[in-house]
């Protein structure tokens, strides 16, 4: 009996290191912290390309994953809670949110989650004024995203405020090139590369697998052949009507191949040159294409009037002048 006793408290102590071992165990989870230094690359690098803040990007991804931690981050690589829609042809992830069994959008791996957020913020109608507030201004940038409808709840300013300022975050929205930390996967090369105007050091590849540039920091694609707007907006995940807006294309206008189309708005100056000369043959939206700017822009820094074209020889401001310019 005594040698029964005897093996049952080993047993029973056996037991006790077993589960205090396991008690001392890290756990698997990722920590705020750890998120952060992991993640602040893919934010950063995202915020030269699009515009969009790396403290609102790396709160968004905070709060919407649970630090990386939620089942959606885990089981589909999204990091952002963002929702199949009507034109995603990706991997799809079904589960309860707002509604029963809805559908989530799944990624090969986080860094796609991240370019396809700053893809879903850029490229849509209703967050096109957040682009206009300074790329400091997360407080603007997070009542913004609520207004626009982003999410639902009312407090998700606060709350990613909240996030940005108790982990100064902003700190990252003044940094001009990624820090280190986690690995930013290399891209993929791509079937085009017909024109050699593209420099390979900005191609990148979209969710969709077809290549884009960067130009004038726009986003654009070259126009491949047997492409129509309805096969651009299903790989770009930009709608026709933006893709003609954005490229000042009148409705029915055709695409041709090699065309550089832009998938982003243009921007007001060019930011590494000051004005261009006149080629016999070149048209003012020749050249808002070529340099990444709106056409309003070039009309006001040339003070010409709308559909008026400039003549070969003539100097064409893609700036602002100043005083000793006129």
């Amino acid at each position: 009996m005594r040698g029964i006793f005897s093996q049952l408290l080993i047993t029973l102590h056996l037991v006790a290191v077993a589960q205090s071992s396991n008690l001392a165990q890290p756990s698997d989870k990722l920590t705020r912290a750890e998120y952060i230094e992991m993640y602040a690359p893919y934010a950063v690098k995202e915020m030269l390309i699009s515009g969009v803040p790396a403290s609102i990007t790396l709160a968004q991804g905070i709060l919407e994953s649970g630090d990386g931690n939620s089942t959606l981050a885990q089981k589909a690589n999204n990091h952002f809670g963002i929702k199949c829609h009507g034109m995603w042809e990706g991997k799809k992830f079904h589960m309860d949110d707002d509604s029963k069994g809805e559908c989530f959008r799944v990624y090969e791996n986080v860094f796609e989650s991240y370019r396809d957020h700053s893809e879903f913020l850029s490229g849509r109608d209703r967050y096109a004024g957040l682009f206009k507030l300074r790329i400091t201004d997360y407080k603007g940038w997070a009542h913004g995203l609520k207004e626009a409808g982003y999410a639902t709840n009312p407090k998700y300013p606060a709350l990613l405020i909240k996030i940005i300022e108790e982990n100064e975050l902003d700190k990252y929205d003044r940094m001009k090139t990624p820090p280190k930390g986690g690995e930013i996967p290399k891209d993929k090369g791509s079937k085009g590369g017909k024109h050699n105007t593209d420099n390979p050091q900005e191609a990148f590849v979209s969710t969709s697998q077809r290549q884009m540039y960067l130009r004038n920091d726009i986003r654009y694609v070259r126009v491949e052949e047997g492409d129509t707007y309805e096969k651009l907006e299903r790989l770009t995940q930009v709608r026709k009507a933006q893709i003609l807006r954005y490229n000042d294309k009148p409705n029915g206008a055709p695409l041709d191949e090699g065309e550089l189309i832009y998938l982003q708005p243009k921007r007001n100056r060019n930011r590494g040159h000051d004005y261009h000369m006149v080629a016999s043959g070149e048209t003012l939206r020749w050249i808002s294409q070529e340099y990444g700017i709106l056409m309003k822009q070039l009309y006001k820094h040339n003070e010409l009037n709308p559909g008026e074209e400039p003549i070969a020889g003539q100097k064409i401001w893609l700036r602002k002048r100043k005083k000793s310019e006129y």
